[in-house]
């Protein structure tokens, strides 16, 4: 059972990055969970349903596949939640089979990873952007931003966390292989040597990992991602918020009180830093409850292709949403070495907004 107040907040970021309009009216109708009670009045999952249901009838699939994805947030620990990532997934579908935007399995051999995917071809092998969220966000949270990729003119491909949506991997020190095993099962569709990995929060480690071993990753685009203090710093671990702990047990099929020894061994070096040979963009939140600000440090201390970007804000950034979606997508065109008009433009977007929080 999660702590209702506590979703309350940690949804917010997500709420105002898939720009759900009204989010604060929704949530002051709910005062429990509900992940058993369906679509009771006054719970997570019913308020989060019923609103979804409402802009399905009148034919908004987008709109209502983010609603079903917040009723299933923050992951699924029952047959409502279950339900809610079933209709999200179908609704999702609906909005994207008009938009160029393909639903693809990939069989690794660890298990399926069911992606959402444009630009793809066997004959016209595109750079690829690979994107990827955290430990509670689902692929279908990010694949509207797919369209966009044409007019980079890249291949994109969005996957989940394993464990996470639809993504039946185990999640463990080792799978940051998992990265690595999407770009071979693409290889003939997309020109995966070219890859840039915009991929947020814990995914970020996983795309940092692979990056050390894996040179078809040629850039890395993040926000949030633990590092090393994170994973082995134990006081800050017994100060994280219910919902990380919970989403962290849940995943790793582990009880919380052994996290600690679990994730001990999932720390990046400052070897592995030191060898990473190319540009990595991570956007920090000075007041981040979830990543500790010694990774910030050893970042800077080891990487040497490294611009970051520091926001005074809570994990996720939250009232910077716009500036890092135009920081993350202008990182990955210059890493790329693009110098368009659409790269002016979204530099010109950025200094706007720092000029208008006094930058």
């Amino acid at each position: 059972m999660n702590d209702v107040e506590e979703l309350k907040r940690f949804v917010v970021t997500h709420a105002k990055a898939q720009r759900i309009a009204g989010y604060r009216d929704v949530l002051d109708r709910i005062h429990d969970d509900g992940n058993d009670g369906g679509n009771d009045a006054g719970s997570w999952v019913g308020e989060w349903t019923r609103r979804a249901e409402q802009l399905s009838l009148r034919g908004r699939f987008l709109h209502a596949a983010r609603h079903f994805n917040m009723a299933r947030f923050p992951y699924v620990d029952g047959p409502a939640r279950q339900q809610a990532l079933d209709r999200c997934v179908l609704s999702f579908g609906r909005w994207a089979g008009e938009r160029g935007i393909e639903r693809l399995d990939l069989a690794l051999p660890e298990g399926r990873v069911r992606c959402w995917a444009t630009g793809l071809s066997t004959t016209e092998r595109r750079p690829l952007v690979l994107m990827c969220g955290g430990i509670v966000s689902i692929k279908e949270q990010w694949a509207a931003a797919l369209p966009a990729m044409a007019r980079f003119g890249m291949a994109g491909v969005v996957i989940e966390l394993p464990g996470v949506g639809e993504n039946t991997l185990p999640y463990d020190r080792d799978s940051w292989r998992m990265v690595s095993g999407v770009l071979d099962a693409l290889a003939d569709r997309a020109d995966v040597r070219t890859t840039y990995a915009l991929m947020f929060s814990f995914s970020g480690h996983l795309a940092l990992r692979c990056a050390v071993a894996d040179p078809r990753l040629r850039g890395v685009v993040t926000a949030g991602a633990p590092v090393a203090a994170f994973f082995t710093d134990g006081d800050w671990q017994a100060r994280l918020p219910r919902v990380t702990v919970d989403a962290l047990a849940h995943l790793t099929g582990t009880e919380s009180g052994e996290l600690p020894a679990t994730l001990a061994s999932w720390a990046l070096s400052a070897e592995q830093l030191a060898a990473l040979d190319v540009p990595l963009a991570y956007a920090a939140s000075t007041r981040d409850e979830i990543i500790p600000r010694a990774d910030r440090e050893l970042l800077r201390a080891h990487v040497r292709r490294l611009d970051m970007v520091e926001h005074d804000d809570v994990h996720g950034s939250p009232r910077h949403v716009l500036e890092n979606r135009l920081w993350s997508v202008r990182s990955v065109l210059r890493m790329h070495g693009a110098r368009t008009a659409l790269t002016w433009a979204l530099g010109s977007g950025l200094a706007v907004l720092r000029a208008c929080r006094g930058r």
